[in-house]
Parts: structure tokens; sequence; C-alpha cells
């Protein structure tokens, strides 16, 4: 299983500039577009016509599994123009962080597993599955990352993902046998993309740490180890990860950042920005 997540690693990295660019850009334009279209037509058409039906779509109507991702969810103007641009800010991230091939990849799946989901179980589907989705992903590769909720008051993202699966508990609760198990088919695409990493975003009680235990520690000596290696001299390079040792020479694409908190001035990739053990 390792050397699988690690060849798929691998293919992501090779063909990350493969897919949509600005994905969630595109999605959010659709989605404004329905919704203009929606307040100038309010007999409820475009709805009618655009959202998730397994009956429709066993009659041949086969835009519905994709086209009820650009229904809003949200009817207030301020709501829908705040959640928008938020999520539109996660998928840029994301994708500066996977690749576009990855991401692209992370969100049609979701998509089809909503899809099949929603035929196996014969209820309606909602991008709102999809949302949550992005939100738990975004917390779990950046968990202390700190947004303004309205603007003012600062929250840090695992937070705000345990206030969102605290209400998405309470929604499957309340929703009627079989439609309750329609969020778990999103929730298989998360589990394949991050498996163990998801410790990263779940609350930490007591003092031990929930972190990778396969992680390897970070090596304040590794560039004389480095140096040392005749065959690497030849090559120059400006970053280097100081947990996984890739460089900017042998990964062009990939993006490098330094640790604040660490005492010293040690790189890491973006795989290892947000989820490594600090050096005191």
């Amino acid at each position: 299983m390792k050397d699988l997540r690690r060849n798929f690693e691998r293919f992501c990295l090779k063909h990350r500039d493969l897919g949509i660019p600005n994905l969630m850009l595109w999605i959010a334009i659709g989605t404004v577009a329905v919704y203009v279209l929606q307040l100038i037509d309010p007999s409820g058409a475009v709805f009618f016509a655009l959202y998730f039906s397994p009956q429709a779509i066993l009659k041949g109507q086969i835009w519905r599994l994709v086209s009820y991702i650009f229904l809003p969810n949200e009817s207030f103007v301020l709501f829908f123009i705040i959640m928008l641009v938020f999520y539109v800010q996660i998928g840029r991230v994301m994708e500066g962080h996977w690749g576009r091939f990855k991401f692209n990849l992370f969100y049609f799946l979701g998509i089809l597993l909503m899809d099949i989901g929603g035929l196996i179980l014969k209820t309606s589907v909602s991008v709102g599955y999809m949302n949550i989705l992005l939100l738990l992903s975004y917390a779990t590769l950046a968990p202390e990352a700190r947004v303004l909720i309205f603007g003012i008051i600062p929250f840090k993202m695992k937070w705000l993902a345990w206030v969102y699966l605290a209400m998405l508990l309470l929604s499957v609760l309340r929703t009627p046998w079989p439609a309750l198990l329609m969020p778990f088919f999103p929730l298989v695409d998360y589990v394949l993309f991050f498996g163990k990493d998801a410790l990263n975003v779940l609350p930490r009680f007591g003092k031990l740490p929930v972190r990778k235990k396969s992680e390897p520690k970070p090596n304040p000596n590794w560039a004389d180890r480095y140096r040392k290696q005749p065959s690497q001299q030849q090559k120059s390079y400006h970053h280097k990860c100081t947990v996984c040792g890739r460089t900017d020479t042998d990964y062009p694409g990939l993006e490098f950042r330094y640790c604040s908190r660490c005492n010293g001035y040690y790189c890491y990739c973006m795989d290892h920005i947000n989820n490594h053990e600090h050096i005191l």
C-alpha cells in the first residue's frame, strides 16, 4: 500500500500541470450564472432542470450528474458571496499545494462518488457535501491556518472543520433512511487521498501528539551528509526538504517553504511544511 501511494504521488508530481486550471473559479462562475438565472426566473425552472434526480438520469438526462454542483446552497446574497469566495480560495490553495492534476482528480472523484451514492440510494445530491469535503481537506493540509469569520473573528481551520462536522452529524441524524448514508460516499474520496493524515484535523487530548509513526524525524545534519555524496555534488539546488530530501532541482514544480517555528533556517516541501516535528 505504501508503494502504491508513493507511486501515485510521483505520478501526480510528474503530471501536476495537467487538468483544468483554477477549477474552483470556473465552478464559482457557473454558480453565479445559475444564481442570476434563478433571480430572473423565480418559477424554479432552472433548479428543476439542473438538480440531481436519479429518475431523470436513468431516463437519459445525464447532465444532471454534474449540473447540480452549480446550484447555490445559499439564497442570501451576502452569505452566497462570502461562501463562494471562501471556497475559491480553498481550491486555489489546494491546487497550488497538490498541483492541478491531483486537485482535479480529487474533486471529480468526489463528484463521481456522490453520483454513485445518489443513484444507489435513489436520493437527491447536494454540492454542500463536496464543500464540506473541501473544507475538511484544507483543514487537514493546514490545521493551524487561521481564517477570519465575517472578516473579524479569527478561527483556526481545524476548529472550523469540527464545527462543520458537528453540523453534518446533526443533519445526518435528522435525515431519514437511507439518505442518511449519503455523506459517507464523498468521505471515501477524503480517506483515499489523505489516509492517516486525516488525524491532523482530529482533536488532540493530553500531551501525546498525533502524527504518523512512519514519518522520519528531521535531521539537522542533512546538509553535511548531502555534501559527502559525490553523485549529488554536481547537482546544484536552492531548496531541499529537511524531511524527505526532495530538491527544487529534482522536482522543479514542487514548492518549498521555511518554518518560522524551527530553531534555524530549515526548509520543507509543501507536503511537510505543516506536518513535521519542529526543531528546537
